[in-house]
């Protein structure tokens, strides 16, 4: 009996140091967490403010702000707990792919690089969440124009998968530096390959010396089905009324 109270004892400081090591942390938890919300709030407020002012025509400036408050709700989900929305739905392809083009177009003139669009997909339509496509393109251009050469097209064509855009780069001539060490770096494929995997589509990349191919095969949205002639009435004869003869008049 002396014993266990002499080991009750001697392992009391222990308990509460660990209790007291939770309830530190728990603090520490609660508030990096409103401090997180709070700097959503803030971030949140001016971007939402920035998309009701662009109006309905939504160019790419208004894209961009759109994307951007994708990744916000992702940050929050991660925060404070919650399903991600995927909200697909039949789009045309040029709709989603052309926007992103122009809003790299920009960064690409000012860091005296190409970025072209080459359409071989015609009046393609893919069920797809517009904004997840928006930041897996955003991703892969941004990608290539930092990453890549001088010269850097983006391309869609109709392949057996469904439509394929590739973004493709013309190389630096060496090895991409490795961002490994900075974790805010290195997110932008994960991304990509996310939004590929939740589309049932496909990612691919192949690197050469000649540079990189990054690839986001979609598949493409089923075709409506035409309504099929309804059957002709019986004793219709084609090109003739069916009702009764008419009489010669007398």
């Amino acid at each position: 009996m002396i014993a266990a109270v002499e080991v009750a004892a001697a392992g009391w400081p222990l308990g509460l140091t660990l209790a007291v090591a939770v309830a530190t942390d728990r603090v520490r938890t609660a508030r990096r967490r409103a401090l997180l919300n709070r700097a959503l709030h803030e971030l949140r407020r001016p971007l939402q403010a920035m998309v009701l002012s662009s109006g309905p025509g939504r160019g790419p400036g208004s894209h961009s702000v759109r994307v951007a408050l994708a990744a916000l709700g992702d940050l929050d989900r991660e925060i404070n707990g919650g399903r991600r929305p995927f909200a697909p739905r039949p789009v045309a392809c040029r709709a989603l792919v052309q926007p992103a083009v122009e809003r790299w177009r920009g960064l690409a003139a000012s860091s005296r690089r190409s970025l072209v669009l080459r359409w071989r997909a015609g009046a393609a339509v893919v069920v797809a969440d517009p904004d997840r496509i928006a930041q897996a393109l955003d991703n892969l251009i941004d990608n290539a124009l930092r990453h890549g050469g001088l010269r850097v097209s983006v391309e869609a064509a109709i392949c057996p998968a469904g439509i394929r855009i590739s973004v493709a780069d013309s190389g630096r001539g060496g090895s991409r530096p490795s961002c490994r060490r900075d974790p805010r770096r290195g997110h932008g494929l994960r991304i990509v390959s996310a939004v590929a995997s939740e589309h049932r589509g496909r990612f691919s990349l192949r690197r050469s010396p000649a540079g990189t191919v990054a690839a986001l095969e979609l598949p493409l949205a089923p075709r409506p089905r035409l309504a099929s002639p309804e059957p002709a009435e019986k004793g219709a004869v084609a090109g003739r009324s069916s009702g009764p003869p008419l009489r010669a008049a007398a």
